[in-house]
């Protein structure tokens, strides 16, 4: 009887394992293995639970390609240019590609030069260009589409050393100060300028109409604050702008700040102290990350050298913050910093003018002291682009949740772009 009934209790097993259809619903504590996810060598982290599922521009340095990845870390699609790029690169809306490139033979070459701006369609030919590069001036490091659809160019101008020096500066060679230069692509005229030299100040020399006390003028750029052999005096590297306030925020390595300008004004305006929304000309509106450059005894120094000056923007969490990679050369660590900008913009001397910081992320092995940027995610995660080796995912949190590694490489930037976005759905994918 006992071996009978083990026999019956045999075969019920039997038929419970095999005899259910593939319809069959599993019970709610049946364990489903997760889909099977294939990664490129160049993952180290995957964190698929919380990472953002979209694509990511890989823009590197000195290179005549460019390519979107998947999480996954697969190239959906590349792009090919016959000419090196000159930094930066993003896509539009409409699908294509608007980047600046390296002049060949240049009369200005200092690092980080471009030239020639250019839209690019999906098969890399060339649908819009236009090229900013003399004896006299070069586009550089950085180009941004605006809301009104002209496209906004950084951009250094030469000073000869004889200018320079009539003007109370330090200096034995020509100088390349800042200008940004907007231009109208449906007629590739310039329509707006603003050039640093026309906002700067001295304290070495009292016969010269730039003298003043340093301290005493935050909306001035103090022109001695930063020597370089080659005259570049400023190298700013970024710029992105605020719509909202018509202004635009400038990335200045050599000062380790942020410089906000009125971009309300006239190019008239733009060379003065008044006029434009904030009646203040083209004199600085805003500055932060280092009060040491204006002298500031108030306030905490943040930067040291920074890079992808970012205006938060399109309803991600945290919109209008402002967010920056600061490299951190002088501790040797980089920190991705997000502020909450002042509202309305105060400059005033001798006080803490810093923003408040509302974020922050950094990690032992975060570090690179050239060249990088950060920029948020719908999900609320920060993409990093860390240069030397490749690409972080961030929580809210500080979990770092994806990692794409690519050593061979070193790379300017990086920015993500939803799989819905029109970006990603004019492109064809």
């Amino acid at each position: 009887m006992k071996t009978f009934l083990n026999n019956i209790a045999y075969i019920l097993i039997i038929f419970s394992v095999f005899g259910c259809s593939k319809d069959d619903k599993p019970n709610d504590d049946t364990v489903v293995p997760p889909e099977e996810v294939v990664l490129s060598p160049s993952i180290e982290v995957y964190n698929k639970a919380l990472l953002e599922n979209d694509y990511v521009l890989a823009v590197e340095t000195s290179s005549k390609k460019s390519y979107l990845l998947n999480k996954t870390g697969q190239i959906v699609h590349e792009w090919n240019f016959d000419k090196i790029i000159g930094h930066d690169l993003e896509l539009l809306p409409n699908g294509k590609l608007l980047g600046i490139f390296e002049t060949p033979e240049p009369d200005i070459s200092i690092g980080g030069y471009g030239g020639i701006i250019r839209i690019i369609n999906k098969d890399g030919s060339i649908n819009w260009g236009f090229n900013y590069s003399s004896s006299n001036h070069i586009a550089h490091h950085d180009v941004e589409m605006l809301s009104n659809g002209n496209i906004l160019l950084l951009a250094w101008e030469r000073i000869t050393v004889a200018q320079a020096q009539h003007a109370g500066v330090n200096t034995d060679v020509d100088i390349f100060p800042e200008t940004l230069i907007e231009v109208d692509p449906k007629t590739n005229k310039i329509v707006w300028e603003w050039h640093s030299f026309d906002h700067i100040v001295q304290d070495a020399n009292p016969d010269i109409s730039t003298y003043g006390v340093i301290n005493e003028n935050p909306q001035l750029i103090n022109i001695n604050y930063h020597p370089s052999e080659d005259g570049d005096i400023m190298h700013g590297n970024g710029v992105t702008y605020d719509a909202v306030r018509d202004v635009i925020y400038l990335s200045v390595n050599g000062f380790s700040e942020v410089w906000v300008i009125d971009h309300s004004t006239t190019t008239q305006e733009a060379k003065t102290n008044t006029g434009g929304k904030y009646n203040k000309g083209g004199n600085l509106i805003y500055r932060f990350g280092n009060p040491e450059a204006y002298n500031n005894p108030k306030g905490k120094r943040l930067f040291f050298k920074n890079h992808c000056p970012n205006l938060l923007k399109d309803n991600v969490p945290g919109v209008g913050n402002f967010m920056i990679y600061n490299n951190g050369v002088r501790l040797k660590q980089s920190v991705v910093y997000e502020f909450e900008m002042p509202e309305p913009f105060s400059l005033a001397p001798n006080v803490d003018n810093e923003p408040q910081i509302v974020w922050s992320f950094t990690d032992p092995g975060l570090f690179y002291a050239n060249l990088c940027g950060a920029s948020r995610l719908k999900n609320g995660n920060t993409l990093i682009c860390d240069a030397d080796y490749g690409f972080w995912e961030v929580t809210s949190k500080g979990e770092v949740v994806w990692k794409y590694r690519r050593g061979d490489v070193i790379f300017w930037r990086c920015y993500a772009y939803g799989v819905n976005s029109p970006e990603i759905v004019n492109l064809g994918l």
